[in-house]
């Protein structure tokens, strides 16, 4: 584990295709669509890893780094129609409200999010349609395909942000080949949500981060190129 806040630089057990011990600190990654540049940063503290899950936890209060427009205008005020074709920067900000649970089987086309309200009253399940996580020596790195499921308590389901995996294809972000493969991930996780398979049957909602984690920092180099990737 690092110590006094900073980031991992190697992963335990040696190589990139070892497991984080609990506690370690890593950074969950995004890149732009259709781009290389990274424009989501988050440091994050790992939960468990091992050959069925890697679970982290992102604490109230950490700097992360998100997308704006070039005027500092945030993404999801701009109107839909034009929100994926102005030039872009980021930003550094906060995570703001409760924390997150996130959890990623391996070589899965998606990762699934805890949200909980104060006082830790779960609230749902976020199905986050994505490239399966590419592990390095400081974390993991995914392209967000915008299309998502929220998962209730009592085990209903809805499809989130179609609009924007629509607007996506209109601008190019992403091909019929790919829109279609994310299609199919989106209806492989709702079979698993209808036979209530893992994660969700296995009790995470009612799992409590460590009082003694601090919590991490944004390192500067948060956009380094990984010098080698194991998916």
């Amino acid at each position: 584990m690092a110590e006094g806040g900073a980031m991992t630089t190697e992963v335990e057990a040696g190589g990139s295709t070892g497991h984080w011990a609990p506690g370690t600190r890593i950074l969950w990654r995004y890149r732009e669509n259709a781009g290389h540049r990274f424009h989501i940063a988050r440091p994050v503290t790992v939960v468990r890893d091992d050959q069925e899950i890697l679970a982290v936890w992102l604490a109230p209060g950490t700097e992360c780094v998100r997308p704006v427009l070039a005027d500092g205008t945030p993404v999801h005020q701009e109107p839909l129609e034009t929100r994926y074709t102005k030039p872009r920067s980021v930003q550094h900000d906060r995570w703001f409200g409760t924390g997150v649970l996130k959890l990623a089987r391996p070589g899965e086309p998606w990762s699934v999010w805890l949200f909980w309200e104060p006082g830790w009253r779960f609230k749902n399940w976020y199905v986050n349609l994505e490239e399966p996580l590419a592990r390095w020596a400081g974390g993991v790195d995914s392209e967000d395909h915008f299309l998502d499921i929220s998962v209730h308590p009592d085990r209903s389901w809805h499809w989130r942000d179609e609009d924007e995996f629509a607007q996506a294809r209109r601008d190019g972000l992403m091909d019929e080949q790919l829109a279609a493969r994310v299609r199919r991930a989106g209806h492989s996780a709702v079979e698993v949500i209808s036979a209530w398979g893992p994660p969700f049957r296995d009790g995470w909602q009612h799992w409590r981060p460590d009082p003694s984690w601090a919590v991490p920092s944004l390192p500067e180099d948060w956009d380094r190129t990984p010098a080698h990737m194991s998916s």
